[in-house]
């Protein structure tokens, strides 16, 4: 299966990035696993390494540092749109995150951008019942004990970061 084209479209700031550089270390049906360097250098997070559960829509990505050390677990609340006749994923960002760090400390993020996209219009009310349903579906999974299952497709698939960055 050819590597598909992948977008990142974000709500707040309203933008939609071509992930160009990102290397698709696997995909079938319900996943894809992709490597990556910071789209800019930065100091506080060199490259990582992505799991897009489509069905769920959630994005489990892990954080590293330059020497490879793992700074966090980073989840996205996603949704997608697919467009077969080019193999092209437009992933949309839902704004609602979870941040799970390595002494397995959790902590959920940017729920006020929820109310803000809802209030400007950029959200509309099904968008906002996916995102928190599928962040309520992401917490219930962390609070079960069952979040390794979604962290061992960034572990089972190698990517070599550029030593500098981009």
């Amino acid at each position: 299966m050819a590597d598909p084209t992948l977008y990142r479209k974000r709500l707040i700031p309203d933008e939609c990035v071509l992930l160009k550089d990102d290397t698709v270390l696997y995909r079938d049906s319900q996943i894809i696993v992709t490597g990556w360097n910071s789209l800019k250098p930065r100091k506080d997070l060199h490259h990582g390494c992505s799991c897009y559960y489509l069905s769920e829509g959630i994005k489990v990505s892990r954080f590293y540092l330059e020497d490879n050390s793992l700074i966090c677990w980073y989840c996205d609340i996603i949704d997608y749109v697919y467009h077969k006749d080019t193999d092209t994923y437009i992933v949309t960002d839902l704004l609602a995150d979870v941040i799970v760090y390595p002494d397995g400390f959790v902590k959920v993020v940017d729920l006020d951008e929820l109310v803000t996209a809802r209030q400007s219009g950029i959200l509309s009310d099904s968008m906002l019942n996916a995102a928190l349903l599928r962040l309520d579906h992401l917490l219930n999974i962390i609070y079960r004990g069952d979040f390794p299952k979604l962290q061992k497709p960034t572990e089972r698939y190698v990517f070599t970061p550029c030593p500098s960055g981009r």
